[in-house]
């Protein structure tokens, strides 16, 4: 049987990959592209709110720092009226955090779908069976061209530039959304 993780996640995005690379002129390279577009349409929704909580939080700005001028030696009472302000402005203080923690299974199920449909040994091509559905046009597909641009997407060079490429666009993305401040507690936050 199946773990919820590959039957949920990683088996949907990879039967995905495979049909999206036969419609597209049998290129694997395209293939990733259309469905990285794809899944970030689909995570749209969550990045507009991290931007929203995001903005709402750069506003309220002015009163935190009053807040923390007047309670700063008391630690306990800052946070509960931190709370108090959170509460009153309808905004979780981790909401920006949260929608970019749920992307992060849903782009290592898209590298780890890469990974599998490449497969370069009798052992990950039987693996890679197992994964797969019984469809027409996921069966036409196999076996992958592996090649786009320059790259050969089988060899771990390939993958690599690919998972590179990823993280610095979500690194793009979070410093987009991420405004500066000049708050020493909420530059700390913006960091990590």
């Amino acid at each position: 049987m199946a773990n919820p993780w590959d039957l949920i996640i990683l088996n949907p995005m990879l039967n995905g990959l495979i049909a999206l690379s036969a419609v597209f002129f049998n290129s694997f390279g395209l293939a990733i592209i259309v469905l990285t577009v794809i899944v970030r349409l689909l995570l749209l929704p969550l990045t507009l709110r991290q931007l929203h909580s995001t903005r709402i939080l750069q506003t309220m700005q002015p009163k935190i720092q009053e807040l923390q001028k007047k309670y700063g030696k008391n630690q306990r009472k800052l946070q509960q009226e931190m709370m108090k302000l959170y509460k009153e402005a309808g905004v979780n203080p981790l909401g920006c955090v949260w929608p970019m923690l749920l992307q992060f299974p849903v782009w290592i199920a898209l590298y780890q779908s890469i990974m599998r449909a490449l497969a370069t040994t009798p052992e990950s091509l039987l693996d890679l069976f197992h994964h797969l559905y019984s469809s027409e046009v996921v069966a036409r597909a196999i076996p992958l061209n592996s090649h786009f641009l320059w790259l050969n997407l089988g060899l771990p060079d390939g993958t690599l530039i690919l998972a590179v490429i990823v993280g610095g666009s979500m690194w793009v993305q979070q410093k987009m959304v991420t405004a500066p401040s000049l708050e020493p507690r909420q530059q700390s936050m913006n960091t990590m």
